[in-house]
């Protein structure tokens, strides 16, 4: 799949980092599995760039800012700066195991991380970095989703993946439905006629427009990212082949 895939936008949420009813926000044994699981994408020789969400510490958009009374911009602008939190964790892993890593953040934190810059990230992954993307597009408003699509566009990716707790896409909620069926390949034309929950209609529109494919796939899985490289049937495939 190396061969098949140059660059790839990799979109990881914050939850994937928090142990289920621990107490810290970042979990040390998943976030140094989710490492290894990179490092394997990674030696691949792909170009990957990497945006993450911040909903282990703080999710903005939800029900977090209604519930604590603050008001929807100020929540989302919390949920950015958790997003730089999980970006330093996880840059840190990943240099310990000797990967060269950028963080390009979408506002200015003077003297934490650098501002995003279209052609220095490019430059990045072209010499090998990996380049992990924190604050989201920069605006309240707008999700993770939407800055994985945006950098996924503007940097022009092959494809962007989307890890999840859930394997792929359903006809329905399988949490809540045992005989939910999943779809191993969709058209962008598919999802939005059956009003399918892949990701918020901004991101989905944008990758739509570009003609940037969509893989969701379960990071639950030990190898979860690792076998989106090795099996081209693991996940849902979104897009026109």
């Amino acid at each position: 799949m190396g061969a098949v895939y140059k660059r790839v936008v990799l979109k990881i949420s914050g939850e994937s980092i928090r142990e289920n009813n621990a107490d810290q926000i970042i979990a040390h044994a998943l976030l140094h599995a989710l490492g290894q699981q990179i490092i394997a994408i990674y030696e691949l020789g792909i170009e990957l760039a990497i945006v993450i969400g911040g909903g282990n510490i703080f999710r903005g958009h939800t029900y977090n800012g209604r519930h604590s009374g603050l008001t929807r911009t100020n929540a989302d602008k919390m949920g950015m700066l958790a997003t730089t939190i999980n970006a330093i964790a996880l840059s840190d892993i990943l240099e310990t195991y000797g990967i060269d890593v950028l963080i390009q953040s979408a506002i200015a934190i003077e003297g934490i991380v650098p501002r995003f810059s279209i052609d220095v990230s490019d430059r990045a992954l072209k010499s090998g970095k990996i380049v992990i993307f924190c604050c989201g597009t920069g605006n309240p408003f707008f999700s993770t989703d939407s800055a994985a699509a945006l950098r996924a566009c503007e940097l022009r990716a092959d494809i962007l993946l989307k890890a999840t707790t859930i394997d792929g896409v359903y006809d329905d909620d399988p949490y809540k439905n045992t005989h939910a069926q999943k779809f191993k390949q969709l058209s962008y034309e598919e999802v939005l006629k059956r009003n399918l929950n892949v990701m918020d209609q901004t991101a989905f529109v944008l990758c739509m427009e570009n003609h940037i494919p969509i893989r969701i796939f379960s990071i639950k899985n030990p190898n979860g990212i690792a076998d989106v490289f090795q099996d081209l049937s693991v996940g849902t495939f979104i897009g026109n082949r």
